[in-house]
This record gives C-alpha cells, structure tokens and sequence, in this order.
C-alpha cells in the first residue's frame, strides 16, 4: 500500500513507542512489559491478579511471565486475598515501589515532552479517534 492506512499509522507509532520505552527500561535493567505492571499495580492496597490481565489487555501467560520475573527481581511479593480466599494480591515491595516511580516519571516525561510539540485541540482529536477506534472494535462494527 502506498498511502499510509489508519492501522499502520497506529501500529508503527506504537512499535516506535515500545522500542523507546523499552530501551529507556534497559537503562534501569528492566522492561516495558515490567514498567506498564508496576504502574498497573495499585501501591498501597496491591492488586488482584485476575485484575491485571483484563486491565493491561495483556495475555495470562504473557503476564504470569512478567510476575515470575518480577517476584524473582523482588519488585513483588504474593499475598492471599483476604476478600477471596482462591485469589491472590500483587503487591509492591519497596523496591517494587522505587521502581514505579522511575516507570511514573518515563510515562510523565514522554506525556509532556509530547504535550510541547502537539496542540492540545489535537490532542483532543487523537484521544476523540482512540475512543472511537476502541469503540467500533469493542461493539464489533468493523468485521461482523
């Protein structure tokens, strides 16, 4: 295809994205994949892990890998729900939460550095076409 398609606009934006993050991830020996969890992860209560998925739009397995890391990294420890007696918490550890705020202020840097170079009426419109593009997906209007 020679003219640029709404998809590959969003896929290669977001591959630029990833890459970046990623390598900024590597700096502090981590991921983005671990990143985008701690910052999942509510810090002071922890969070259900059959939350987390549906939450990041992550796959189970995906994401049992990138808590298997992270526990062995010490970034979180596994606690018994006290709400449901089957489930388990996600919790931060102190590392863990030194961590999230190094993954906070990448996500914040990116967001203003963005913010200096885009209007924020097309902000406004970008964030407008994301919601419509998630709703058409989610309502299945695109292939039936």
């Amino acid at each position: 295809m020679k003219d640029k398609t709404i998809d590959y606009a969003l896929r290669a934006t977001w591959q630029a994205v990833a890459k970046m993050y990623n390598e900024e991830a590597g700096k502090f020996d981590s991921t983005m994949a671990t990143g985008f969890t701690l910052l999942s992860i509510d810090p002071e209560k922890g969070s259900p892990s059959t939350a987390l998925g549906p939450k990041m739009g992550m796959e189970g397995t995906s994401l049992s890998r990138t808590l298997k890391s992270m526990e062995e990294k010490g970034l979180i420890k596994r606690k018994p729900n006290p709400e449901d007696g089957r489930g388990v918490l996600i919790c931060l550890t102190p590392f863990g939460k030194e961590k999230r705020e190094v993954s906070k202020e990448a996500v914040l840097t990116f967001n203003e550095t963005v913010k200096k170079h885009v209007s924020q009426n097309d902000l406004d419109s970008f964030f407008k076409v994301a919601e419509v593009i998630n709703e058409l997906i989610s309502e299945k209007k695109i292939y039936k």
